[in-house]
């Protein structure tokens, strides 16, 4: 009798042990999750102020003074400007 009650006790303080690591371990990794988390929302953030950079940088106003002033480009006289739809051709 002394045996079973001992070997009972055993496992009850290794199924106590178990249950202290499994919470331990859930709450580390609660942690862990909330952090992932909280970075994703950075993540996001983030992505949507560069998606608003990129259609600042890509505005027509913005190409255009680029095709002026770094690649001196300039609009075209408009005795030069053939039509797709007209066929005809520039002199």
């Amino acid at each position: 009798m002394l045996r079973l009650n001992l070997l009972l006790l055993l496992a009850a303080v290794f199924c106590a042990l178990g249950v202290v690591t499994s919470q331990h371990q859930a709450r580390k990794l609660f942690q862990a999750l909330e952090s992932e988390q909280d970075r994703a929302r950075q993540l996001e953030v983030e992505f949507g102020q560069l998606q608003l950079e990129l259609s600042t940088w890509a505005t027509s106003p913005r190409i255009e003074k680029i095709a002026r002033d770094k690649l001196k480009m300039r609009t075209p006289e408009a005795s030069r400007i053939i039509s797709a739809n007209s066929g005809a051709t520039a002199q």
